[in-house]
């Protein structure tokens, strides 16, 4: 059932009005309480007309709405609205055919996702509701994820997810792939994104009062603190604008990256944009991010279908990387191999 915010909002404050058996509630009286309602939810004066709790009114009665049982009471000459139902509101109604099929659609993709430690808790809810639903729980799987159940540090996704919730601050035991020894970081937790199959977790770091990307499968432990959590101001969606992957470098600018096509690769890559402000002419790309070692990594991954026509710099890198590749390889002997 398709609505808006107001008329959710005008709905609610209705049926609130039409469940209170001690008042009797005329159509000023609607107009009042609505108009209220919708004041309080926005800050600011509302106005509902009379045509408008009508026209709710109709809704609401109707199969379209929630065929609620509402009573036209006369008292005089003016009439007051009840249920005719005592106890009856709208919010018991059972659902209607499309939002169940909508609802048992989305569980039985929500009960296949089984990789994440913690979130186990899926499953048990959706054979509930599918109990409830008349409908079989244990049905064929139609739909997977791209996911890796075996990867280290995805027992933490579930926690870290409600930490982020609870505003805690977490003591993390960590140890970065070029490091021997594991650090030991105070971090408030903002943010948590997954990208190439891996997560990744966002925090403010407390001694260097900036944020801080953590690898998730390279956190050794995670403890709850008492120390005050500092709220992370970035706004996330703008955070990952102009960069591919997770490692955005303030000190970096947006550059206009150029990549010659080959033929065959040309039509993947319109069907699946590497980047937002992706744009092709005829076999050139060009690409406004910021470079990163995602950004190079992802080029590398296309091989010879890619080449990199500018700027210079990256063009250079990603000379670098192939030629040590060549280099490992032109060194390997059958016998070493072996």
């Amino acid at each position: 059932m398709a609505k808006n915010k107001n008329a959710t909002l005008r709905y609610n404050a209705l049926d609130k009005c039409f469940s209170n058996p001690y008042k009797r509630f005329y159509i000023e009286n609607l107009i009042d309480y609505v108009s209220a309602t919708l004041s309080q939810h926005y800050g600011e004066d509302y106005s509902v007309s009379r045509r408008q709790i009508l026209d709710d009114i109709a809704f609401m009665r109707s199969d379209a709405g929630f065929l609620a049982p509402i009573a036209s009471k006369k008292d005089g000459k003016r009439a007051y609205y009840r249920y005719e139902e005592p106890g009856y509101s709208i919010h018991q109604q059972f659902l209607t055919q499309e939002e169940e099929t909508q609802l048992k659609d989305t569980l039985k993709v929500l009960s296949q996702i089984k990789a994440l430690s913690g979130m186990d808790w899926i499953g048990s809810v959706a054979a509930r509701l599918f109990s409830g639903l008349d409908f079989n729980y244990r049905s064929r799987t139609v739909i997977s994820f791209e996911e890796n159940e075996y990867l280290s540090g995805l027992n933490y996704v579930y926690p870290l997810f409600n930490y982020i919730i609870d505003k805690s601050c977490l003591s993390i035991d960590y140890k970065p792939f070029k490091s021997k020894s594991v650090e030991k970081l105070l971090i408030s937790p903002s943010y948590l994104k997954q990208y190439n199959n891996r997560w990744f977790l966002f925090g403010v770091n407390h001694k260097l009062k900036t944020l801080q990307n953590l690898a998730l499968d390279r956190i050794i432990s995670i403890n709850a603190t008492q120390e005050s959590y500092l709220n992370s101001h970035v706004n996330f969606d703008e955070y990952f604008e102009d960069i591919i992957g997770v490692t955005n470098m303030e000190y970096v600018g947006v550059e206009e990256i150029k990549i010659k096509l080959s033929n065959s690769i040309l039509p993947y890559v319109r069907s699946k944009p590497i980047h937002g402000s992706q744009l092709i002419k005829g076999k050139l790309l060009t690409l406004k991010v910021k470079p990163n070692y995602e950004l190079e990594s992802l080029i590398l991954s296309f091989g010879e279908h890619f080449e990199v026509c500018s700027p210079e710099s990256m063009k250079q890198r990603i000379a670098n990387r192939i030629q040590t590749a060549n280099k490992i390889y032109e060194c390997s002997s059958p016998a070493q191999v072996r």
